[in-house]
């Protein structure tokens, strides 16, 4: 379908010509100011297309493809919930966010979060000895999957803990679960399912390489209704997110460098000159501009209540429309504002951590182009990919490194959610969720390059 690059995006940010561009958005911003059309070919038109262990999965599953895909791509789908895991439990149900790491003897490990609540069926099994909360059903699974993309172990490795949604790997090699859950004994109801036992609201540390961990909640990086994280592996500095209207972006400075249990300092950001700002609405207009930044101290990183962020707004902390998926890339921290925009279609922003400036790079004004992204991350042939999470169709968008956005991959199965999309380490495989009904996928070129 034909799309104009007006109708397509309003882009806000340009670069002059000749200017050495440092990433796709910002190629994106070029293009624009050029007239030129920011709609590519990516890797072609996508076709219906069935898994190549079409014969593995449950009867219900092989009756339509999962996924449309461009021409010379091929996927296998596996974990899906209900089916039985290593551990001698069913795998959970809600796949989220998820992220890769390099494993033995070639393999990948997927560290990934079930964003459960103790009402929902398929749950996080685990005695209550090794869970956070005995009351509560949701935490992560890993995978351990070869470099031939085959299923070797999967097992629950957070328990306890609930609505894990994003989360962000470290350079350490460990994954941040994070709740996106502030409920508190206080709040339990005679009866209800949802009850606690413990305060919720926190980020959760797991190792990639290990079985269920002890889980300790990372009370110093603040209590709020959490998203996702990026880490700066220069500083071990976290960027986190917080899916609310009204939420703001944090900052989490641990006392030494790379232990987050060992405490630190929580900010959050303030755009300058410009107290408390909204930024959902009326940042097109500052063309991409680069706003200068300061961070300021959050002194109550633990109230009894979901009020941290109304603590970060009095010290004016800007505010971002459902701030969700991030990662780190190119010296730089990006996070998506899901419902950010005056379309409330979604923003993506760029931190820049050298200079200490923020940036508006997309507002989407179609959402028949793009509707309401969520996770995020960077592939290492330089694409950046969005993972759709809108009422509609969901697709998997790309970015080039020339500026040109695309669709990479289609839900052909129903309207949940992408999520999780990440990359295994040697860059051959692109992993990502489906949210329900709770299925991995791995997606590769079958000649073995992605380039274009």
């Amino acid at each position: 379908m034909a799309i104009s690059r007006r109708k397509f995006f309003t882009l806000a940010g340009t670069t002059a010509a000749g200017v050495v561009v440092a990433s796709p958005l910002e190629a994106l911003f070029n293009r624009v100011a050029l007239g030129k059309s920011v709609l590519g070919k990516g890797f072609g038109s996508l076709k219906p297309k069935f898994p190549e262990n079409l014969q593995e999965l449950p009867l219900e599953l092989q009756e339509t493809p999962l996924l449309d895909l461009p021409k010379g791509f091929k996927y296998v789908a596996f974990s899906i919930t209900g089916q039985p895991m290593s551990d001698g439990n069913l795998v959970p149900e809600d796949h989220d966010g998820m992220a890769a790491f390099a494993g033995p003897r070639g393999s990948t490990i997927l560290v990934r979060n079930q964003e459960i609540s103790a009402s929902e069926e398929n749950q996080v099994i685990a005695p209550d000895s090794k869970k956070y909360d005995p009351l509560s059903a949701g935490g992560t699974s890993t995978l351990i999957v070869s470099k031939e993309r085959k299923l070797i172990r999967h097992f629950n490795s957070l328990a306890g803990t609930i609505r894990n949604c994003a989360g962000g790997p470290t350079p350490w090699g460990s994954w941040i679960s994070c709740e996106e859950n502030t409920s508190t004994p206080a709040g339990n109801t005679p009866g209800d399912v949802n009850n606690v036992s413990k305060k919720h609201g926190f980020n959760f540390e797991v190792p990639a390489r290990g079985g269920l961990v002890d889980p300790v909640p990372l009370i110093a990086m603040g209590r709020f209704n959490h998203e996702a994280v990026a880490v700066d592996p220069a500083t071990s500095y976290v960027y986190e997110t917080e899916d609310r209207n009204d939420s703001c972006i944090y900052r989490f400075r641990p006392n030494r460098f790379g232990d987050l249990k060992s405490g630190g300092i929580l900010e959050a950001l303030v755009i300058k000159g410009m107290p408390t700002v909204d930024t959902s609405t009326g940042f097109l207009s500052k063309k991409g501009q680069s706003l200068p930044v300061e961070w300021v101290e959050i002194e109550e990183v633990n109230p009894d209540e979901d009020t941290l962020r109304f603590e970060a707004q009095e010290k004016g902390a800007a505010i971002f429309k459902r701030g969700e998926g991030a990662w780190y890339g190119n010296g730089n921290i990006y996070w998506v504002a899901t419902t950010g925009g005056d379309l409330e279609a979604g923003q993506v922003w760029c931190y820049d951590t050298s200079a200490n400036t923020v940036k508006l790079f997309i507002e989407s004004t179609d959402r028949s182009v793009l509707d309401e992204p969520d996770n995020i991350t960077i592939a290492p042939f330089g694409d950046f990919f969005l993972c759709e999470d809108g009422p509609e169709t969901q697709f998997v968008v790309g970015i080039t490194p020339q500026g040109e956005l695309y669709q990479f991959a289609r839900n052909a199965l129903n309207t949940s959610e992408f999520a999780g999309a990440c990359f295994s380490p040697d860059g051959s495989t692109m992993f990502v969720n489906i949210q329900t009904p709770g299925i991995t996928l791995a997606i590769w070129p079958e000649n073995g390059s992605w380039a274009r």
